[in-house]
């Protein structure tokens, strides 16, 4: 099937009615884990009921799994995947580093996608067109940037705090090896790849909600996403997001053990 450009938009923008109007004003937080801080909001709560019933309306055999209300008919071919606010730790801090994403996946494989960041007014998406951005600047499509080499490239994480053991000496490898290293960006650091300012992208522990929307984006401008193995990235894990399979490659080498 082909996912229409106008019907990702009525998700983001239905999306950011709810996110929007919340963001940078006094909110409860709650904590979802018992040990440790997972915080949800209710921002993110009211955007995923609204992302849910405007895809049950126009695809109402397809599966659903979110990050708040989990799944729902994902023995279904067609099963979205949603995070209303990937970056929640941005959202209450006021940062406009988070964003709404929505992805497809058919059989598995992850086919079309939006990451939605509405306070600033950005709009990227990918379906069997191709990778696009809408917003300020005007529209254009996607294309990463041709890096091929570690010491010219830009790299994000959200943290090296999260890479245990091992993993981080792994990664602090890589790091080690860029020209510069960015922290704290979520979801928009693949947006970054895509549109060719961010070169790399290396996480860990995450899950399908975190991931599959971005994975058309980061495909369709040009880029390689999988994760540390090189294998297909749509049930999340330790992921990698290169602008060109070369720099995908020379990072996979340092993060072998």
């Amino acid at each position: 099937m082909t996912v229409s450009a106008a019907f990702l938009r009525r998700l983001a923008e239905r999306a950011g009615q709810e996110t929007l109007p919340r963001f940078r004003m006094p909110a409860a937080v709650d904590n979802k884990l018992v040990s440790g801080f997972d915080p949800v909001t209710e921002a993110d709560r009211a955007a995923e009921k609204a992302i849910r019933a405007l895809i049950a309306e126009e695809f109402p055999g397809h599966g659903l799994l979110g990050e708040e209300f989990g799944p729902e008919r994902i023995d279904s071919s067609h099963v979205w995947v949603i995070d209303p606010i990937d970056g929640t730790r941005a959202f209450i801090s006021g940062l406009p580093l988070w964003g709404t994403l929505v992805g497809l996946t058919v059989d598995g494989d992850a086919v079309a996608g939006m990451m939605s960041q509405p306070f600033t007014g950005e709009f990227f998406y990918a379906n069997e067109e191709g990778a696009h951005y809408e917003g300020p600047g005007g529209p254009r499509r996607l294309a990463a940037r041709r890096t091929t080499g570690l010491s010219e490239a830009t790299l994000c994480t959200t943290t090296p705090a999260l890479f245990d053991g091992a993993r981080r000496a792994l990664y602090d490898r890589v790091e080690a090896a860029v020209r510069l290293p960015r922290y704290g960006t979520d979801c928009y650091a693949y947006a970054m790849v895509a549109a060719g300012q961010v070169d790399l992208v290396i996480e860990c522990g995450l899950q399908s909600y975190d991931i599959v929307a971005l994975i058309p984006i980061i495909e369709r401008a040009g880029g390689v996403i999988t994760t540390w193995d090189g294998g297909p990235a749509e049930k999340g894990g330790d992921i990698i997001a290169a602008a060109t399979p070369e720099l995908h490659q020379a990072a996979l080498d340092y993060l072998r053990l």
